[in-house]
């Protein structure tokens, strides 16, 4: 869990800002998701992946993702679209703390799998002890 700071190509008419897979971020990316229009006070997230890793940024707005590895608890506040949070598997994952009109746009290194997901908190520390 590291925040990597992405290229950014300053211009008078608009900056501009990308990342490749393997060369940016530390894996291939297999899907890409969107999280937006979360209500006020609501949480997204609440699970942890045995295989899939993330790469999460903060395209408009912010918001909090806060990290568990089953010893320590860490909050991240995203808030700039030129870089973003990397989230190795086997990592309890929650984001809230959304802003009006946030959008948090996420990578994965895998296709959505129903099995990947770890739904059970206490069954995540079990699992990582």
């Amino acid at each position: 869990m590291t925040i990597i700071q992405l290229p950014k190509i300053l211009d008078q008419r608009g900056n501009l800002s990308f990342l490749e897979s393997n060369k940016h971020i530390p894996f291939e990316i297999k899907r890409v998701f969107w999280v937006y229009d979360v209500p006020g006070g609501e949480t997204r997230g609440g699970h942890a992946y045995k295989q899939s890793e993330e790469f999460i940024i903060a395209l408009s707005g912010s918001f909090d993702v806060v990290l568990d590895d089953g010893k320590e608890t860490k909050r991240y506040h995203l808030n700039r679209s030129y870089s973003g949070l990397y989230v190795p598997k086997m990592m309890w994952r929650i984001m809230d703390n959304f802003s009006t009109n946030s959008m948090a746009l996420v990578l994965s290194s895998t296709i959505y799998d129903k099995n990947d997901y770890i739904l059970d908190y206490e069954l995540f520390k079990n699992m990582v002890k």
